[in-house]
C-alpha cells in the first residue's frame, strides 16, 4: 500500500513539473528574461563580518540617535555594565563627525558609578568636538575640566585645539587659543609656538603664521625648527622670496643649520621655481659641514617628476645609490606613478622589485599606481595577477578594489567580479559606500544586471551604510524606466525601516522627492573611481 501511495505522489509531482515547464515555455523570450531578472536567487555577497562587539553597537546607537530630541541615554542603558576606558576611547575615535552625540555619550559614561574617563578620552573628545566645529561646547568642556580638576590640562590638548581651528579655516581663533593657554595654567613655550605655526602652515594660513611669529618672537627663542616650519609653509605656496628672508634671518641669528633646515629651504626654492638656485645651495652643503641625506635628494626627484624629466630623476636616483642612500616609500611611489604615466610600466615593476630588495616595503599606493595603468588599458589578467600579489604583500584599500571591480564590470567579466567581491571579506576588507557605488552604478549600466544592482543596494542598506544621492537617483531612474514602480516602493520601505537616519531621509529621494545636494566628497569619490 505504501509503495502505491509513493508512486502516485511521484506521478503527481512529475505532472506538476511538466505543467510549470509548459507555462514557462509559453512566455516570449523577452518576458522570460525580465522575469528571471527579478526572480533569480540573491547575488552572492562576502561572508558576514565577525559578530558585532560593544564598540560597533554603541557607535551605531550614536549614529542613529544624533538628534537632540532622541533619547540617547535610554538607548545606551543596556551597555552600562560593559563600559570601560578602552571602549569609550574606541567609540569616540569613530565619532569624528558626531560631536553632539559623542559629548552626550561622554557625559552619560561619566555618571556611571565607579567609572572615570582617561586623559586620552578627554583629548579624543576635544578633537571630535573640534572636527564637528562645536567650538563652544569644546571650550565649555575645557573650562569644566579646569574647575573640577578631574584631568590635567596639558599643552598637548591645546595642540589639538590649534589643529581643529585651522582645519575649520579659522586661523585667528587658533591664535586666540594660543593666547588663552595661560588662562588654563599652561605657560606656552617655543614648542607650543611650533605646533601653532605648523598647524597654520599645513592649512595654508602661512601669512597669519608669519605675522604672528614676527609679533611674538621677541618673547621666545625661535629654533631652527621654528624657521623651517615657516620656510616649508611658504614653499608650499610657491613663494621663494619669503623663504629666502627667513633663511637669511636664521643665518643672521647665528642658528646652526642642520640638514632638515636645508631640506626645507631647498624644497621651498624648487616649489617656487628656483630649482637652479636650489642646486647651487645643494652643492655647497658639504662645505658648510652638512651632509645631504636621502630627503635632500628626494627634493630634486620630486621636482624632476613634476617637470616630467624622467632622465634627471634616474640621474639623481643613481647618485643616491652610489652614496648608499635609500629613497623612502613616498619617493619611490612618485617615480613609479610617473613611469606609469609615461607608459613605462615594465620599468615601474623593476623599481617595485628594487624597493623590496632594498628593504623598503611597498604600500597600497605603490601597487595602485601600476594597477591603475592595467585598469586604464583593460589588461585584466595583469591587473588580477597584481591584485593577488598585492594581497600577499600589503593590504589593498578601497581604491584597489574599486579600480578592479570597475574594470571587470566594464568588460562584462561578472564571474571574476563576484570572485573579487567575495574574496574582499576573506582578506579583511569590508566595502564602504564608494565600493558599493562602483558596483551599483556599473551594474545599472549593463543590460540584464539591474536585479544584481538592486541586491547590492539592499545589502548596503542592511549594513546601515547611507548611499550617495546619485546612487539612489540612478537606481530609481532605471527601475522607473522599466515601469517597476512596485520594486521602487519595496526598496523605499526597506530604507524607511533602517535604523540610520540618513538612510531614512534618502527613502524620500527613492520615491521621487527632492534631490539631496551632492557633497564634494561624493563628487570626488565618483570621479576618482
Amino acid at each position: 500500500m505504501g509503495a502505491i501511495l509513493h508512486n502516485m505522489a511521484m506521478r503527481t509531482l512529475f505532472s506538476k513539473r511538466t505543467v510549470i515547464q509548459a507555462v514557462f515555455r509559453s512566455f516570449p523570450s523577452s518576458n522570460l528574461q525580465t522575469l528571471h531578472s527579478f526572480c533569480s536567487p540573491a547575488v552572492q555577497h562576502p561572508p558576514p563580518p565577525p559578530p558585532a562587539d560593544p564598540v560597533n553597537d554603541v557607535s551605531r546607537v550614536l549614529s542613529d540617535r544624533r538628534n537632540a530630541h532622541d533619547d540617547l541615554e535610554h538607548s545606551l542603558a543596556a551597555f552600562s555594565t560593559q563600559i570601560s576606558t578602552n571602549l569609550v576611547e574606541q567609540v569616540l575615535k569613530r565619532c569624528q563627525n558626531l560631536g553632539f552625540s559623542a559629548h552626550r555619550f561622554f557625559l552619560w559614561a561619566k555618571k556611571i558609578p565607579g567609572f572615570e574617563h582617561s586623559v586620552e578620552s578627554y583629548h579624543i573628545l576635544v578633537d571630535v568636538l573640534g572636527s564637528s566645529k562645536q567650538f563652544a561646547v569644546m571650550w565649555d568642556l575645557l573650562m569644566d575640566v579646569r574647575e573640577s580638576k578631574c584631568c590635567e590640562i596639558s599643552p598637548e590638548i591645546f595642540w589639538i585645539v590649534f589643529r581643529a581651528y585651522c582645519r575649520a579655516n579659522l586661523p585667528r581663533d587658533a591664535i586666540r587659543a594660543f593666547n588663552r593657554m595661560v588662562e588654563f595654567g599652561v605657560k606656552p613655550c617655543v614648542h607650543d609656538l611650533d605646533q601653532l605655526l605648523y598647524a597654520l602652515c599645513k592649512r595654508k594660513h602661512v601669512k597669519h603664521a608669519h605675522e604672528f611669529f614676527d609679533k611674538v618672537k621677541g618673547g621666545f627663542e625661535p629654533s631652527v625648527k621654528t624657521f623651517s616650519i615657516l620656510i616649508r609653509g611658504w614653499g608650499d605656496l610657491g613663494d621663494a622670496s619669503h623663504a629666502r628672508e627667513l633663511f637669511d634671518e636664521m643665518l643672521q641669528r647665528g642658528c646652526f643649520l642642520d640638514v632638515l633646515a636645508y631640506n626645507s629651504y631647498l624644497e621651498a626654492l624648487c616649489k617656487g621655481g628656483s630649482a637652479d638656485e636650489a642646486y647651487e645651495i645643494f652643492r655647497g652643503m658639504k662645505e658648510k659641514g652638512v651632509s645631504p641625506d636621502a630627503c635632500t635628494y628626494s627634493v630634486f626627484i620630486r621636482t624632476y617628476c613634476e617637470a616630467n624629466d624622467i632622465h634627471s630623476v634616474f640621474r639623481v636616483l643613481d647618485r643616491m645609490r652610489r652614496y648608499d642612500l635609500l629613497p623612502n616609500v613616498f619617493t619611490y611611489n612618485l617615480i613609479i606613478k610617473k613611469l606609469c604615466k609615461n607608459e613605462k610600466v615594465d620599468e615601474a615593476y623593476q623599481l617595485l622589485e628594487e624597493m623590496i630588495e632594498n628593504g623598503v616595503r611597498p604600500d597600497s599606493w605603490s601597487y595602485n599606481a601600476i594597477l591603475a595603468f592595467h585598469c586604464d588599458h583593460c589588461e585584466v589578467h595583469r591587473a588580477l595577477r597584481l591584485l593577488s600579489r598585492m594581497e600577499k604583500d600589503c593590504k589593498p584599500d578601497r581604491h584597489t578594489y574599486n579600480m578592479v571591480l570597475k574594470l571587470l564590470i566594464g568588460i562584462g567579466r561578472f564571474d571574476r567580479m563576484t570572485e573579487v567581491w567575495e574574496n574582499m571579506a576573506v582578506k579583511g576588507f569590508y566595502p564602504s559606500v564608494s565600493t558599493y557605488a562602483v558596483m551599483i552604478h556599473g551594474l545599472c549600466k549593463k543590460k540584464g544586471k539591474l536585479e544584481e544592482a538592486c541586491k547590492y543596494f539592499e545589502t548596503m542598506i542592511d549594513e546601515g551604510i547611507p548611499p550617495y544621492s546619485t546612487t539612489v537617483e540612478m537606481l530609481r531612474n532605471r527601475l522607473l524606466g522599466l515601469g517597476l514602480l512596485e520594486h521602487i516602493d519595496i526598496i523605499a520601505r526597506k530604507m524607511e525601516r533602517s535604523t540610520s537616519c540618513l538612510i531614512q531621509e534618502f527613502a524620500n529621494l527613492m520615491r521621487g522627492g527632492r534631490a539631496f545636494k551632492t557633497s564634494r566628497r561624493e563628487e570626488s569619490d565618483l570621479e576618482s573611481e
